[in-house]
């Protein structure tokens, strides 16, 4: 699906979402940036005191996968609501950020490290 939906058409989907729940009044640049932080801080949590699998929660690959994808979507819809408030081109943004990382930390070829800055 990622080959066929447009950022614009799901920054259009999150501020229909919104809109349908009257919810606009709460949706403000600040509370939208917090709740980005506090959806991935609970991505963060799936992954915590473990460096490959937790043992504890989830019981399973599957349940984990089903959650990490719950929890990305959260921090999605939340930069996607912030965008369209904001009035931020998300693919512009995106674009020249990546060219600014380019720039900044160049391929040092097949393989190679340029640093544990790029990580």
């Amino acid at each position: 699906m990622d080959d066929r939906v447009t950022v614009s058409a799901l920054k259009e989907r999150v501020s229909r979402f919104v809109l349908e729940r009257d919810w606009g009044r709460y949706h403000q640049p600040k509370n939208l940036a917090m709740s980005v932080a506090i959806e991935a801080a609970e991505l963060m949590e799936l992954f915590q005191w473990d460096p490959h699998e937790n043992p504890v929660r989830p019981q399973n690959e599957a349940e984990r996968r089903e959650r990490v994808r719950e929890e990305m979507s959260d921090v999605l819809a939340y930069l996607l609501s912030l965008a369209a408030v904001m009035e931020i081109d998300v693919s512009e943004a995106f674009e020249a950020k990546m060219a600014s990382n380019e720039e900044r930390y160049p391929a040092s070829g097949p393989g190679g490290e340029t640093g544990a800055a790029e990580r």
